[in-house]
C-alpha cells in the first residue's frame, strides 16, 4: 500500500525525522494470519530448528561417543571430582554405556574441543560469498541447499567417526561449510519480503528456530543416546533435514511479486512499503564505504562479543554438566535445553514488542536496537558471572544458567537484524560478512573451554564464565556508543536518490 506521500517506507535518509530517522508511516496492512509472509517465516523457524539440531547434536552425543569425557586416571590413583557425585549416584561409573555393538572412543579434553570448534571453520568461509550470492539472485536455493546438503552430511557421522577424529573433524568442516548460507539467504529472503515496520517480529520469529532446535535436540539427543546409541541421533536428525527440504522448495519462492499463493493486496503491501530497497543489488557492492562504516564495524564487533558466550553455552555445557555437577545422560540433555527454550520464548516476544515501539514511535529504529542489545547483553553477563559463584549447587546453576540465555533473547531486535536496518538492498551481504567475524568465536570458544578446563576444576570453568561476561559488557558498550537504525547513505538507490531530489525541488518551489 503506498504512503500518503508516495514514497517507500524505506526511503530512509531522504524524509527525516527530528531524530535523523525515517519518518516510517503506518498504513491498513493485510493481516499476518495465513499470510504468505507469515508462511515463509513459519517455514524458515523450522529450517533453523532442524539447523540448530543438526549443530548441537554433537554437543551431548559426545557424551556417550567418548568412553571417558576426561582424561584418564592413572592406574590406581583416585579420581578427584570438581563437585560430589549426586546422592544415590556414588557408585557410577563415568562411562556412559551403550547398546551393544555401539562404538565409543578415547578422546582427550583437548581432542573433543577441536571437534565441537570444526564445525565453525567450514561456516566461515560460505558466509559472504553465500550472502553476496543470495543477494543477486534470492536466497531460497541456497538456504534450501544449505540445510539439505547439511542434513546429508550429517547422515556420515557415523562412518566418519569410525575411520577416526580427523574424519570427523573434517566431515564437520564440511558440514559447517553447507550451513553457512543459511543466516545470509534468510537476511536476503526478508530484505525482500518483510515490511519496514514487521520486521522485528518476522525476521525474530524465523530466526528463533535456533534456539527452539537447541531446545529439542539436546534433550532428544541424551534420550536417543541412551536408548538406541548416539549413531541413531545422526540419522533421526539428518533425516529431519531432507523432509524440511522438501516442503522448502514446494512452498517458498524468492520475492512476493513471483509468489503463486500471494494475495493481491499482500503482494502490493510488501512491494510498496519496501520500495526500491527490495530488489536485488546486481553484480557490484559498494565494499569501500562498507569497510569504512562505522555503524557496521559496530555490528561486527558486538556479534563477535555475544556470540562468544552464545557458543560456550552451546557446545560446552553438556560437558559440563557432566564432569562438574554429573548428571546423567538424560537429564543432561533436559537440563543444557532449558536456557534455549527461554531463549526462544523472549527473543520472539522481543520481535513484537520491538516493532510496537517503532510503529507507535515511542522510541526511534536507533534507540530501539540500542536498548535490545544492551539489555540482551548486560543482564546475561550478570548472571554468568553469578554461574562462575555458584559451586556445586545444582539448583543455582542451572537457575542463572537459563537466566543468562533467556535474557539474550532480548537482543534478537537489536544487534542481531541491525543490518536490514542500516542497508536493506545488502542486509543478506551484510550479514554473511557480521556473521564470518561472529562465527570466529565460534571456533575459538570451545578449543579455549578445552584448554581452560582440561583439570575439570571448578576454577577452570569460571575462567571460562568470566571470560564470556566480559566479551558481553564489551560489546554491549561498543555498540551503545557507535551503532545506528538509519539506512546509510552508500545504500541509498538511484531511484531513492532522484525521488528525493524532485522533493526537495518541489518543496523549494512552494516556499518560494
Amino acid at each position: 500500500m503506498p504512503l500518503p506521500n508516495g514514497c517507500s517506507i524505506n526511503s530512509a535518509p531522504l524524509d527525516d525525522g527530528e531524530d535523523g530517522e525515517p519518518l516510517i508511516e503506518t498504513g491498513a496492512a493485510p493481516p499476518q494470519c495465513c499470510s504468505a509472509r507469515l508462511n515463509l517465516a513459519v517455514l524458515m523457524f523450522f529450517g533453523f530448528t532442524v539447523v540448530y539440531g543438526l549443530r548441537v547434536n554433537l554437543s551431548v552425543a559426545m557424551v556417550a561417543m567418548v568412553n571417558t569425557t576426561g582424561p584418564r586416571p592413572a592406574p590406581n590413583s583416585s579420581i578427584v571430582r570438581a563437585c560430589p557425585l549426586p546422592a544415590g549416584t556414588e557408585n557410577t561409573s563415568d562411562t556412559f554405556l551403550q547398546p551393544e555393538g555401539i562404538p565409543q572412543y578415547p578422546w582427550d579434553s583437548e581432542t573433543q574441543g577441536w571437534l565441537l570448534g570444526a564445525f565453525f571453520f567450514g561456516y566461515l568461509l560460505t558466509q559472504i560469498p553465500g550472502g553476496y550470492l543470495a543477494g543477486h539472485y534470492g536466497g531460497t536455493i541456497f538456504l534450501g541447499l544449505g540445510v539439505l546438503g547439511t542434513a546429508v552430511l550429517t547422515l556420515l557421522t557415523p562412518l566418519a567417526a569410525q575411520f577416526g577424529s580427523y574424519w570427523l573433524f573434517a566431515l564437520r568442516a564440511l558440514e559447517g561449510f553447507g550451513e553457512g548460507v543459511t543466516f545470509p539467504a534468510m537476511m536476503a529472503m526478508w530484505a525482500r519480503w518483510a515490511p519496514p515496520l514487521e520486521r522485528s517480529r518476522l525476521i525474530t520469529l524465523s530466526g528463533s528456530g535456533g534456539n527452539f532446535g537447541a531446545f529439542l535436540a539436546l534433550p532428544l539427543t541424551g534420550y536417543i543416546c541412551q536408548t538406541l546409541g548416539w549413531p541413531a541421533v545422526f540419522y533421526l536428525c539428518g533425516g529431519a533435514g531432507c523432509l524440511w527440504a522438501v516442503f522448502w522448495f514446494v512452498f517458498v519462492s524468492d520475492d512476493p511479486r513471483t509468489h503463486r499463493r500471494i494475495s493481491e493486496a499482500e503482494r502490493d503491501y510488501i512491494v510498496n512499503s519496501i520500495g526500491p530497497q527490495g530488489t536485488g543489488h546486481g553484480w557490484s557492492v559498494p565494499m569501500l564505504p562498507m569497510l569504512l562504516s562505522v555503524p557496521l564495524w559496530a555490528i561486527i564487533i558486538t556479534q563477535m562479543c555475544s556470540n562468544w558466550s552464545y557458543y560456550t553455552l552451546l557446545t560446552s555445557l553438556p560437558t559440563y554438566m557432566d564432569s562438574i555437577l554429573h548428571f546423567d545422560l538424560k537429564s543432561n540433555g533436559f537440563l543444557s535445553a532449558l536456557p534455549y527454550l527461554g531463549g526462544w520464548l523472549v527473543s520472539t516476544l522481543s520481535g513484537v514488542v520491538a516493532d510496537s515501539l517503532i510503529e507507535k514511535r515511542v522510541f526511534s529504529v536507533t534507540v530501539v536496537r540500542k536498548l535490545f542489545t544492551l539489555s540482551g547483553m548486560l543482564l546475561p553477563a550478570a548472571f554468568l558471572v553469578a554461574v562462575s559463584y555458584a559451586g556445586c549447587s545444582h539448583i543455582l546453576t542451572v537457575t542463572f544458567l537459563t537466566l543468562s540465555t533467556t535474557t539474550g533473547g532480548i537482543s534478537a531486535s537489536g544487534v542481531f537484524i541491525n543490518q536490514i536496518d542500516i542497508a536493506p538492498r545488502y542486509a543478506g551481504f551484510l550479514l554473511g560478512i557480521t556473521n564470518t567475524f561472529g562465527t570466529i568465536p565460534g571456533v575459538v570458544a570451545p578449543i579455549a573451554t578445552g584448554y581452560f578446563t582440561e583439570d575439570h576444576t571448578l576454577a577452570g570453568w569460571r575462567t571460562v564464565f568470566w571470560v564470556a561476561a566480559g566479551m558481553n559488557v564489551g560489546g554491549a558498550l561498543v555498540y551503545t556508543i557507535f551503532a545506528s537504525g538509519k539506512i546509510q547513505p552508500w545504500a541509498v538507490t538511484e531511484e531513492e536518490r532522484a525521488e528525493a531530489e524532485k522533493r526537495r525541488s518541489r518543496s523549494s518551489s512552494a516556499q518560494t
